[in-house]
């Protein structure tokens, strides 16, 4: 008899081992949470910045505050917080701004998730709570939401500017954030008012004098000067424009050979038939009426020689050449012209019109100017300066970050208040939320909720304010049905943020809430890591 109670407690009572389990999801929860932790100081307009020196002989240095380029520098060996990493990259690409914020928001939920898995909690549930809980967090977004126009300058400027204060150049937002909206609003095209291509505004930086110097110019501007080594014009109006894919040079033979030449009176004539091939050429090109020529750089052979050059300086061409052959498309799409890949394609229906080509001075350096252009296509060029190199390239990523939200807003368009407003409101509309649910999924919901918390706080704390007062007066302000109350750094107080001007995109909200969940749950689904050698 006891032998059979013995055999059916064996049955019964069965002990599974979940050590491991735990101990891999503690151990991918401990590095994201470190990556989070590390960025966290950056967030907001109050913000630190962060010094990144590369490890190799270049010893290039960055000083930036964006999450996406800290975290694209950082050297990450777990894939948990390379996961992280990843998860910023996809705000840069979903929202361009709140690359911060999505992995502030991501490190937080975790440590709640951890607490959650200590109490007993299963993954799973923990999982699904935050899947419905992002499904509702956007929902409450929605209801914050204030339409826009894109006829609204005014709110576009004051959301662009609102993403450049919290970035090193921040004193310069009010000249950058005028600049963003134009160029961005030069692009969008009336038949598809939905679409905003950034790849049709083009950065150029260019060392020397102030961030103030930036400016956005109707037309085109080439990084190097023009060709006048053989007394070549530098400034010419009414100009006929040329882009050209083919060589202005002798020709070559299709295999690498050596021709060996002995006799002079040969020699003479490959010299007489080079002059007449190119000046056969130079004659095309005039007779078209071209004025202005645009030279692909070629990895073929020479696409200029000094013998092509002094015949288009005797003819009065200005020639660029070296243009690099990812501008092609760029540069063709703004003069309204086709690229030529064969002189006997040399048509005047092919060229571009526009008023003055110059080559001026900017800094110690020249550049060629393109200005007065005839049916301009829908493009904009950005020249942006600065006293180091350090200050333009910071400049350049802040820009980025601008255009991306007016990108946000032409894509969506609802704006919503700023400063820890709609985090501390979808925090406590969910707690509220979650006393209506029951059991485990309450728990979690309740939990998660207060993790969003984490932006207010940390908005407060980055600020050098007390971040627990600012908090409980702000959730206070909140519960009083003050829904755009947030954090003003500046007087350091609870103010309503839409009368401080400082709004964001919906889109950088939603997708901010959306893809930490995301990322989180897939980071708590994970048990195991297996290496394959």
């Amino acid at each position: 008899m006891a032998a059979a109670s013995a055999a059916q407690s064996r049955k019964t009572e069965t002990y599974t081992d979940t050590k491991r389990r735990d101990d891999v999801r503690g151990v991918n929860i401990a590095a994201a949470r470190a990556v989070a932790d590390a960025v966290r100081t950056s967030l907001g307009p109050r913000g630190m910045d962060k010094m990144i020196s590369s490890g190799d002989q270049a010893q290039e240095v960055i000083i930036t505050n964006d999450g996406a380029t800290i975290l694209s520098r950082m050297s990450l060996l777990q894939p948990a917080a390379r996961m992280l990493a990843e998860l910023s990259r996809s705000q840069d690409a979903a929202a361009g701004d709140g690359t911060t914020t999505v992995v502030v928001l991501a490190g937080s939920l975790l440590r709640r998730a951890q607490t959650l898995l200590s109490a007993g909690a299963h993954p799973t549930a923990a999982a699904d709570s935050l899947h419905r809980l992002a499904t509702r967090a956007v929902e409450i977004l929605h209801s914050m939401a204030i339409p826009i126009e894109l006829s609204d300058r005014d709110s576009l400027v004051k959301s662009a500017s609102t993403a450049l204060n919290s970035k090193v150049v921040s004193q310069y937002s009010s000249l950058l954030s005028p600049l963003a909206v134009d160029a961005a609003l030069s692009v969008v095209d009336p038949a598809h008012p939905e679409i905003l291509d950034l790849r049709d505004i083009r950065v150029m930086k260019k060392l020397g004098g102030t961030v103030d110097d930036t400016e956005l110019i109707h037309g085109l501007i080439f990084d190097k000067k023009a060709s006048h080594s053989a007394g070549g014009p530098t400034r010419i109006e009414n100009a006929k424009i040329a882009v050209i894919q083919f060589q202005v040079s002798p020709p070559k033979t299709d295999i690498e050979q050596s021709v060996i030449v002995s006799d002079y009176a040969q020699m003479d004539r490959i010299l007489r038939e080079e002059r007449n091939y190119i000046l056969g050429m130079v004659k095309k090109i005039k007779a078209s009426g071209c004025n202005v020529l645009l030279i692909q750089k070629s990895i073929l052979r020479d696409a200029v020689t000094d013998l092509s050059l002094h015949y288009l300086a005797k003819a009065k061409i200005l020639v660029v050449k070296d243009v690099e052959r990812d501008e092609i498309e760029f540069i063709t799409k703004t003069l309204n012209c086709l690229p030529i890949a064969n002189i006997e394609h040399f048509r005047q229906d092919k060229l571009g019109h526009a008023g003055l080509v110059e080559e001026v001075s900017v800094g110690d350096t020249k550049i060629v100017k393109i200005t007065g252009i005839k049916d301009m296509g829908r493009t904009a060029t950005m020249l942006v300066r600065g006293s180091n190199q350090l200050v333009i390239d910071e400049a350049e990523r802040s820009l980025h970050d601008a255009l991306c939200v007016i990108r946000c807003l032409v894509n969506k368009r609802f704006l919503i208040a700023g400063g820890g407003a709609p985090e501390i409101e979808m925090s406590m509309q969910l707690a509220a939320w979650a006393k209506e649910l029951q059991g485990m999924e309450s728990y979690c919901i309740k939990e998660f909720a207060e993790a969003l918390q984490v932006i207010p706080y940390t908005l407060a704390e980055n600020a050098g304010l007390n971040p627990i007062t600012i908090v409980t007066e702000l959730r206070n302000r909140h519960a009083k049905g003050e829904k755009n109350a947030g954090i003003n750094v500046r007087k350091g107080q609870i103010t309503n943020i839409l009368e401080e001007n400082v709004v964001q995109p919906l889109l950088v909200s939603t997708s901010a809430i959306t893809l930490a969940c995301e990322c989180v749950r897939m980071i708590l689904k994970i048990d195991d890591i297996v290496t394959v050698r």
